[in-house]
């Protein structure tokens, strides 16, 4: 029988982290000899030896780095499951969190939203805006329940049913020479500037480094600048008009996905009825027309 508790693979896992046992029980609150016991105790219950301890250092064994991945990641799901657990206990019949980017939902989160409180038996809905690509680690973490996404994001542990798709346009500073054209190909863009990542969407300058940014304000700003360039779904554009930005359609550009995103181990019935919702509500728009924006 597996005795292993979670609690000592939290203490295992400040230790493995602090490489210090005196630096690992300020971490957890309890005292360094009471730590070494615990350790001790979880070796024998394992029957493998995790850490080569000394007077003077602690390092980890092959099985002991071993379990330091398998232990953090399972300490995550814990926590996760315990979180959406307290939450869903928190109001009658629980409550459904939604993660979303303001503005990088194709427009569909009011029409989403009327449609699932109009459901028989919907519960509370609470939208968390978030940052840029920050939704799949909210939905991991069991932050969030269920999250609107553009693709591609990072899909691991996460189910996903596409939405729409629409035409992106690129975001360039009002007076650039790209901006003089009416229509763009992305050899236009490439000949001066190169992705910041493969797969990226974001363009700089040849041998130039992307400017630092956290969010969708912070990235219009840097392009303002003229510090680089980026793509867009049209419907983000339609949104953000203003004068230091020029916005021009890219006829070879590939069109932005829209998706619902969840956890794959999630058994929520709100969650279900939520991406149902969702589908039904994008299905009844359809794909969002080619529209040229200025």
């Amino acid at each position: 029988m597996n005795r292993v508790e979670s609690r000592s693979l939290r203490y295992f896992v400040a230790v493995a982290e602090e490489l210090s046992f005196i630096r690992a029980a300020e971490r957890v609150g309890i005292a360094a000899p009471a730590l070494s016991r615990a350790i001790s105790g979880l070796e024998v219950d394992l029957g493998v030896r995790l850490l080569e301890r000394t007077t003077r250092s602690v390092a980890l064994t092959e099985a002991g780095a071993m379990l330091l991945a398998d232990a953090r990641a399972a300490l995550v799901a814990l926590d996760a499951a315990v979180r959406r657990a307290r939450r869903a206990a928190g109001v009658a019949g629980g409550k459904l969190v939604l993660a979303v980017k303001a503005d990088v939902e194709a427009g569909l989160l009011e029409d989403v939203l009327a449609a699932y409180r109009a459901e028989p038996g919907a519960v509370p809905i609470e939208v968390m805006f978030t940052g840029w690509r920050e939704q799949p680690g909210l939905l991991r973490a069991g932050e969030a329940d269920v999250a609107i996404v553009i693709e591609p994001f990072d899909t691991d542990g996460l189910d996903a049913e596409p939405l729409l798709r629409e035409p992106q346009v690129l975001a360039l500073p009002t007076g650039h020479p790209l901006a003089e054209r009416p229509r763009l190909r992305l050899a236009d863009i490439e000949a001066e500037h190169q992705q910041v990542a493969v797969g990226a969407h974001v363009y700089v300058r040849h041998g130039e480094q992307s400017p630092p940014f956290g969010d969708m304000v912070q990235m219009l700003r840097q392009i303002e600048l003229g510090r680089m360039l980026a793509l867009f779904p049209v419907s983000l554009a339609e949104r953000n008009a203003r004068p230091q930005l020029t916005w021009r359609p890219v006829d070879d550009a590939p069109e932005a996905t829209f998706a619902v995103a969840w956890p794959q181990n999630s058994h929520s019935l709100a969650v279900a009825a939520f991406v149902r919702i969702a589908t039904a509500v994008s299905a009844d728009r359809g794909t969002s027309p080619t529209a040229d924006a200025t």
